[in-house]
């Protein structure tokens, strides 16, 4: 179930909150093993390699994602807070040890766990520098990615109960 709308108050985030059917720490596994990332990671058909995930302030967080057809990307960024259970906080400005990083488009993503009843409220907040940047984020197709991602996350997170 999606809690809020696209819409935040501040205009250069996107945001989306759901309530999963799935347990914290269950989540958390989802997010913090490498070969479960990779199961949940890009909406399918994609496929995720995921090659540095290092959930540690500084840690470096590297995935190759393989779209259809041709489609390719590769996402390098460095994990500014980690707090188990409760929230992630990475960036596409810095790479690996704070090393200043040059993205292709510039965001600071802030994923927030808490209980909600028998499972999790998940919350991806990702901050722009200004409305442009997130309108284009917006435009590539956000919404629709993160959410397919986010139902792939439950489910995985689902059998690791």
């Amino acid at each position: 179930m999606t809690l809020s709308t696209p819409h935040h108050a501040d205009t250069r985030n996107l945001v989306i909150t759901r309530v999963l059917d799935a347990p914290r720490h269950a989540i958390w596994r989802a997010w913090s093993d490498p070969e479960w990332l990779k199961v949940w990671w890009t909406p399918k058909p994609g496929t995720t390699d995921v090659i540095a995930l290092d959930l540690q302030p500084g840690g470096a967080f590297h995935t190759r994602i393989q779209g259809p057809g041709d489609c390719r990307s590769e996402h390098i960024g460095c994990f500014l807070e980690v707090i188990p259970h409760a929230r992630i906080v990475f960036t596409s400005m810095l790479a690996a040890g704070w090393r200043p990083a040059m993205p292709g488009l510039a965001f600071t993503t802030l994923i927030s766990l808490s209980d909600y009843a028998l499972g999790s409220c998940y919350t991806v907040q990702v901050i722009h520098q200004d409305e442009i940047t997130r309108e284009q984020h917006e435009k590539s197709g956000f919404f629709e990615g993160w959410n397919t991602a986010i139902s792939q996350l439950e489910e995985v997170a689902c059998t690791l109960r």
